[in-house]
């Protein structure tokens, strides 16, 4: 017997197919990314080494490219469970907790009547789209023009207008010889209790549902209209918005408001964002956040929530920031805890106050809601500022009733290794609240439960630490490279090509850089001096009084041009060994994601390879031999040997005592 194709649909949208394939398979994770659902691992219909087993979670199929199995759930576990079509149906009802409906020869009919009902409310979304266009429709047009909805953007949506008549839409349909019970079925019109005295008046007859308002279309995951919601024009009506019934087509509970857009954006990497209404889901779009979705006039549902993680790992929460929506906000905090997992979360994008999402981009444009978006909390914090906020902690008693309330709303976790992050992150907050910041020796703050170094001074706020862009060792063979030539012009002309294709880490460097090449063919004797006019001494002195710039033989010997030739060769080449090693673990890091292989280890291998080659040096070696003094610091040989000579000379040892 057929089973009615609302069930399958019902079915295929709670299953998660990645958790039903993952029973049986190993994910490749080096190939598959789980944050988009897209899942690799090795066929389990066909032996194989490699993953060419693909599922794509979010559309709820996979393909074998070696097998070429394919199909969905039910397919799979049909083929893994050597089961038959319905026993495969059950296996996964009692997952998701949907109950099997009776196989009866009716299933056929309600299948039908399902269809029926389809199309009784797409033809009320052209009726409406059509009134939205006459004169009645006239004070509907302004209001979407105020709200900034374009024509486009109106015919992109399907938004009509339902005029304020009992029987406007029954009228149409009645012209159209559809049966008055499918209309009230669907849930466009109204059949009136008997003791309904203003019913009784008009003789019982249905009356259309929606009424001087905005209608907007409600679809399901594959964009079949099921249902309308309306916006009142009136603002004394009693509820601004109506969305309608429960019924065969429409489950409040199980839908969201743009779903089928929504989906197929997140799918393509754009974040799923949860709105409260039809209108700011409609702004967001519109403005570029095409994966909005928002709930149906109800508080967010578990089923809501699970749909939501099909789409999308971690969606954000947009909430309008008045007290209604923080409390909201803490409602789908506690239906979320006993539900999260490893990669399925949710975060808090809070708008500012008395401001909803429509609101932001309106004002301040897209770029302000990307700002609140990328600053979106993650849950723990928010359930700390529910738990901390406007709370005073002066007792053990009140802090004890703290860590009890804490503890309380951690246990209600499932994933135990959730529940341990959610625990470490509650005490490290828990320290900065009951043991702040104080005062230590200088002036500067420091944690009691820990120690640490005062805060930067201003002078190293500009020291070489803070002010290079790239690793210290580049910047200070920058300056070796640097004061070499300004101490050896002669050698501009030879290295003008290796000094021009430096990118230099420092805007000192760069400014001296430029100095330098002006001077390459007309490198004057005295071009310190010169450079030292042009820019201020300062900037002279700075890079000269590098500990690393003193000690450097061609800077020591300043008459041996061909040693500081050599010198530079060898720090050139050190500087873009260093270099070209970061810019293959960058890319390295790029390409690693996708897929490691024997040629991204050979690359990495080569990289350090040349840079140990140059870190040793070459032709231009420094030849010289060090001694270590008692201190530490390296002397040369050769000067430590003139020094004693020179000691001995003058009457005192080494050990500064006289000589007997």
């Amino acid at each position: 017997m057929s089973l009615p194709p609302g069930f399958l649909d019902e079915l295929r949208t709670r299953t998660s197919l990645a958790q039903v394939v993952g029973r049986k398979v190993s994910w490749d994770m080096r190939k598959s990314n789980q944050g988009k659902g897209d899942m690799w691992a090795p066929c389990p219909f066909h032996q194989e080494k490699t993953a060419s087993f693909h599922v794509d979670d979010k559309k709820g199929y996979y393909y074998c490219f070696g097998c070429h199995a394919k199909g969905d759930a039910i397919s799979f576990v049909r083929e893994t469970e050597n089961v038959g079509f319905m026993e495969a149906i059950e296996i996964l009802a009692r997952e998701v907790g949907l109950q099997v409906p009776e196989r009866d020869p009716r299933a056929q009919e309600q299948a039908d009547r399902r269809s029926e009902l389809q199309q009784v409310v797409e033809q009320a979304v052209q009726f409406y789209r059509l009134q939205l266009k006459t004169a009645q429709g006239a004070a509907a047009r302004d209001y979407l023009d105020r709200r900034g909805l374009s024509q486009e953007a109106q015919a992109r949506w399907g938004i009509g207008f339902a005029p304020d008549a009992r029987h406007a839409l029954l009228g149409h349909f009645r012209d159209k010889g559809v049966e008055e019970a499918l209309v009230v079925e669907a849930g466009l019109a109204i059949k009136p209790d008997d003791d309904d005295a203003r019913t009784r008046r008009d003789g019982g007859k249905p009356y259309d549902r929606f009424r001087g308002r905005i209608i907007f279309p409600i679809r399901d995951a594959r964009g079949r209209a099921i249902s309308l919601g309306g916006r009142a024009l009136d603002p004394n009506a009693r509820a601004k918005y109506l969305n309608g019934p429960e019924t065969t087509l429409f489950d409040k509970g199980r839908a969201l408001f743009n779903l089928d857009q929504a989906r197929a954006a997140a799918g393509k990497g754009q974040p799923l964002i949860v709105a409260e209404g039809y209108m700011d889901v409609i702004a967001l779009s519109e403005a570029g956040f095409t994966a909005s979705v928002a709930p149906l006039g109800t508080a967010i549902t578990e089923d809501q929530l699970r749909l939501m993680w099909r789409i999308s790992p971690e969606p954000i929460i947009a909430l309008d920031g008045d007290e209604a929506g923080l409390k909201a906000a803490m409602r789908v905090i506690d239906l979320a805890l006993p539900l999260i997992e490893a990669g399925q979360s949710l975060r808090f994008a809070l708008m500012p106050e008395k401001m909803d999402p429509d609101d932001v981009i309106k004002a301040e444009g897209p770029a302000a809601m990307q700002a609140l978006l990328d600053a979106a909390l993650p849950m723990v914090r928010l359930l700390w500022r529910r738990e901390t906020e406007g709370k005073v902690f002066d007792s053990p008693e009140r802090r004890a009733t703290l860590d009890r309330d804490l503890r309380s709303v951690i246990r209600r976790i499932t994933d135990a290794s959730i529940r341990s992050h959610y625990g470490s992150e509650i005490n490290r907050l828990r320290r900065e609240l009951f043991s702040p910041p104080r005062s230590g020796p200088g002036g500067f703050t420091r944690g009691p439960w820990r120690k640490g170094p005062p805060p930067a001074l201003s002078e190293t706020k500009t020291s070489l630490l803070a002010t290079a862009s790239g690793e210290v060792e580049e910047v200070l063979r920058e300056a070796v490279i640097l004061a070499t030539l300004i101490t050896h012009p002669g050698l501009l002309e030879r290295f003008e090509a290796a000094l021009e294709r430096i990118d230099m880490a420092t805007d000192d460097h760069r400014a001296l850089q430029r100095m330098l090449l002006a001077h390459a063919h007309d490198p004057a004797a005295d071009l310190r001096a010169r450079i030292e006019a042009e820019a201020g001494p300062h900037l002279v002195e700075k890079l000269f009084g590098f500990n690393h710039v003193r000690i450097s033989p061609a800077l020591r010997r300043p008459d041996d041009s061909e040693l500081a030739a050599l010198c530079l060769a060898e720090e050139l080449a050190k500087l873009e060994a260093n270099r070209g090693a970061r810019r293959e673990v960058a890319e390295a890091e790029g390409d690693i994601d996708a897929l490691a292989d024997e040629g991204l280890t050979w690359r990495l291998g080569e990289a350090a390879r040349a840079r140990e080659a140059a870190s040793r040096g070459g032709a231009g070696e420094d030849k010289t031999h060090y001694d270590r003094a008692d201190n530490g610091v390296l002397i040369a040989r050769e000067e430590k040997d003139r020094l004693e000579a020179l000691l001995r000379e003058i009457g005192f040892a080494r050990d500064g005592r006289e000589p007997h």
